[in-house]
C-alpha cells in the first residue's frame, strides 16, 4: 500500500503549494489529478486554474478527473505519486447525487484509497468553521466535504493543516479522534 497524505486548510492558504512540494519530495513520477474543469467564460476561475498549471513541473502528467476519482486511483502505478487537487471541487461536481448514491461513491473511494499501491496526496478545503450556509445545497456541500475529510484523515499516514502561512503536521501534534461505539459514546482504538 502506498503512502496517504491529506493536506487541508482554508481557501488561498497555500495547501496546494504544500501538496505540490510533498509530491516533488516523493521522488516518484507525479500524476496531478485535477478535479476542476476550466470555464473560459469565468475569468477568475480560469485564472486560478492557470496559476496551478504554471506552478507544475513540465514532467508531471495531468489528468482531468471531475467525477471518476476511484477509477483513476485504482489505475495508479506503484511508482507514481498522485496529487489530487481538490476534494472540495470533486464533492461539488457530485453534489446533485442522492444521499444513498453519494454514500456509495464515498465508500468506493475510501476502499480504493486503502488498496492503492501508489503514494497519494489529497488536497481538501476546510469548511464549516464559520456561518452555517443558509441554503440546503450549501449545507449538503459542507457536511459531505467535512465528513469525507474526516474519514480520509483516519486512513492517512500524515495529515497537514495549512493556515496563516504555516504548515502544521496534525499527525504529530494531535491524535485521531477515537471510534464511536454503538452506544454513542467514544472509545479508544485499543478498547
Amino acid at each position: 500500500m502506498g503512502k496517504i497524505i491529506l493536506v487541508t486548510g482554508p481557501a488561498r492558504s497555500g495547501k496546494s503549494e504544500w501538496a505540490e512540494t510533498l509530491a516533488m519530495q516523493s521522488g516518484k513520477a507525479v500524476v496531478y489529478v485535477a478535479t476542476a474543469t476550466d470555464n473560459p467564460d469565468d475569468q477568475e476561475w480560469h485564472q486560478r486554474i492557470l496559476e496551478h498549471q504554471q506552478r507544475r513541473p513540465q514532467d508531471w502528467v495531468t489528468l482531468s478527473v471531475p467525477v471518476e476519482l476511484s477509477a483513476t486511483l485504482a489505475d495508479a502505478k506503484p511508482y507514481t505519486c498522485l496529487l489530487v487537487d481538490s476534494l472540495g471541487t470533486w464533492v461539488a461536481n457530485l453534489l446533485e447525487e442522492e444521499e444513498s448514491s453519494w454514500e456509495s461513491i464515498v465508500a468506493e473511494l475510501l476502499e480504493t484509497v486503502d488498496l492503492v499501491a501508489a503514494d497519494m496526496v489529497f488536497v481538501a478545503e476546510e469548511v464549516g468553521w464559520g456561518v452555517i450556509p443558509a441554503y440546503p445545497l450549501g449545507r449538503a456541500f459542507r457536511d459531505r466535504l467535512g465528513s469525507l475529510v474526516r474519514q480520509l484523515g483516519v486512513l492517512s499516514n500524515t495529515v497537514y493543516l495549512v493556515t496563516g502561512g504555516h504548515v502544521l503536521n496534525l499527525s504529530m501534534l494531535g491524535y485521531p479522534l477515537p471510534n464511536r461505539g454503538d452506544s454513542g459514546t467514544f472509545r479508544s482504538q485499543d478498547s
